[in-house]
């Protein structure tokens, strides 16, 4: 145990470190049974409690099967908004440093030409499937990108051997905007390339299924004894909300006692399930906008959203079943590790009021057809808002894009047969601690600060396989070090103390403390009465920023 805790000490002021530690002298768990091969399912802005094995009504029996045999995280924290946790997820370096400071599409002027803020996967940073396919790993990738436009930066550039790449950040889920010539709005995502050339989307498509399609044609053919690392990124359940008919009419009604009730009762659920403390206080919704007092005409349109939003997210988990079932009739399905992890926390953003691009938002909702019997075909174009967003984030505070817990602790688990203890893993894990651990699972031991003979940034987490290995101590650990940055909101956190800055017009423009370990909820500043604590986590957060080169934007917030 002392080993363990100097390895923790040594990640101090890292970056977002987890404790999630295995000693060198260790072998890593899948180096003594052979190469598993390797599945990562990132989903798009899902909430904490969207599955059933984490509280949720909507029916995912394929999730949550896997989830609750392998598993699952409950302090699982991405970065609070998609591109920089993906460039995180696939380097396992703070996303600042690896071309990703900013989303690619809203680089502002003073963050323009800075390292860090390329606008795509920059070559300072190697992805994992740069080194799971120089280790003879076949790599394979689906789904969406948004590490840039770039060539250079296209999967097909960064380790994937085969790729069908969605490049930008959303799209009709139908593709009836495939025929734009070019991206001409923020997070449009309108290029599709096949192992990095231009391709087009077929009339009939739906991304889930497609993007699954996709990765099962890709899967290793007969013959083939490599092991694969398969990068699946679907887009759902993101804005427009988009689904099949036949998926919308499995919840018509299903919501319609509103948004203040559903967040009951999934936080009743949480606790039953034993994800969150019995007597955590929950973060009050931030909205004003109660269920009770919204009119009739009002509540049967939020209600359709979610119907809408839940068969999006039941689509999803009808794809990974079609995804396991290609395994097994394979067989592949028993030596295969599965890490399944949304890409922030569930989005509450509205984009026609947004502070930087509010004319985009209003365009698209101009354009659309969203009457009530049109809400989840290709002719609309609707988020669910902040007060679905609270009920999927519950307990925690507020949702996408703030560097609260509802914005950053996500749905995640990982399952791999006969190789994990099982049960719910409750320390701080980051998403930068997932390269380092499936690394550990291939049995890839190689020089992380060089590549091709050039220095390169190492990742920057720390494995947990050794902590989910089978007789584990399931001991709760929190993070040593945290910080991060978007939007110019800013947390840090070390041990169980957590700052957090947000600027305004979203925020009091103050930093805010909070006791994670008695306040996950973040309902009690306790600033005013520990201000030099308070004063030694700013300073720490501002040696991170030098270190990652961090450029707040001029104008803050999305």
């Amino acid at each position: 145990m002392n080993l363990f805790k100097t390895m923790l000490a040594a990640t101090a002021l890292a970056g977002m470190a987890s404790p999630m530690a295995i000693a060198p002298a260790q072998a890593a768990p899948a180096a003594q049974a052979g190469r598993p091969n390797i599945i990562v399912v990132i989903v798009d802005d899902m909430g904490f409690s969207d599955l059933g094995a984490f509280g949720s009504e909507i029916r995912t029996p394929n999730l949550d099967a896997l989830a609750t045999k392998g598993v699952r995280f409950s302090n699982f924290h991405a970065t609070p908004v998609c591109a920089p946790t993906r460039a995180e997820l696939l380097t396992g370096v703070d996303h600042h440093q690896t071309g990703i400071g900013n989303f690619p599409e809203l680089i502002q002027d003073n963050q323009a030409g800075r390292p860090g803020y390329e606008g795509y996967l920059n070559n300072r940073v190697v992805t994992i499937a740069e080194r799971l396919r120089d280790a003879g790993y076949k790599t394979i990738h689906s789904g969406k990108w948004h590490l840039g436009y770039d060539p250079a930066a296209n999967p097909a550039a960064r380790g994937f051997e085969r790729s069908f790449s969605m490049l930008g950040g959303g799209h009709n889920h139908f593709g009836t905007d495939k025929d734009r010539k070019r991206p001409d709005m923020p997070n449009v995502g309108l290029v599709y390339t096949l192992d990095g050339k231009a391709v087009s989307i077929p009339d009939q498509f739906y991304s889930t299924d497609y993007f699954t399609d996709r990765l099962i044609d890709f899967l290793p053919e007969a013959g083939d004894k490599r092991p694969f690392f398969g990068y699946l990124a679907l887009t759902a359940p993101h804005y427009p909300l988009h689904a099949l008919p036949e998926d919308i009419k499995r919840y018509a009604g299903k919501y319609d006692a509103g948004y203040d009730v559903l967040r009951e009762q999934r936080l009743a659920r949480l606790k039953s399930l034993n994800l969150i403390a019995p007597n955590v206080e929950a973060h009050a919704p931030t909205s004003p906008d109660r269920w009770a007092a919204l009119p009739d005409d009002v509540k049967k349109v939020e209600a359709r959203k979610m119907e809408v939003y839940a068969a999006m997210v039941d689509r999803v988990d009808q794809n990974i079943g079609r995804l396991m079932a290609a395994l097994k009739k394979r067989g592949l399905d028993e030596n295969t590790v599965v890490m399944f992890l949304s890409d922030n926390g569930p989005e509450g953003h509205e984009l026609d009021k947004s502070f930087i691009i509010p004319e985009a938002g209003k365009a698209m909702l101009a354009s659309a057809d969203n009457r009530l019997e049109s809400i989840g075909s290709a002719q609309s174009y609707v988020w669910y808002g902040p007060n679905w967003a609270e009920a999927a984030s519950a307990p925690f505070r507020k949702y996408k894009s703030f560097p609260t817990e509802g914005g950053t602790r996500v749905t995640a688990f990982i399952s791999y047969p006969a190789h994990l203890r099982g049960g719910i893993e409750s320390s701080y894990v980051s998403v930068r601690d997932v390269v380092p651990t499936l690394l550990d699972y291939a049995g890839v031991q190689a020089d992380l600060a060089h590549y091709k003979g050039k220095d390169v940034i190492a990742p920057q987490g720390i494995s947990f396989a050794a902590r989910i290995a089978p007789g584990a101590k399931a001991e709760v650990l929190p993070p040593v070090f945290a910080a991060g940055e978007m939007f110019g909101r800013r947390y840090v956190r070390r041990g169980n103390w957590k700052a957090v800055h947000i600027p305004p017009p979203t925020g009091s423009g103050r930093w805010q403390l909070f006791d994670m370990d008695k306040d996950p909820g973040e309902v009690h500043d306790l600033s005013r009465d520990n201000r030099e604590l308070l004063a030694d986590l700013v300073k720490s957060w501002n040696v991170y920023a030098a270190e990652k080169g961090v450029v707040p934007p001029i104008i803050p917030g999305n």
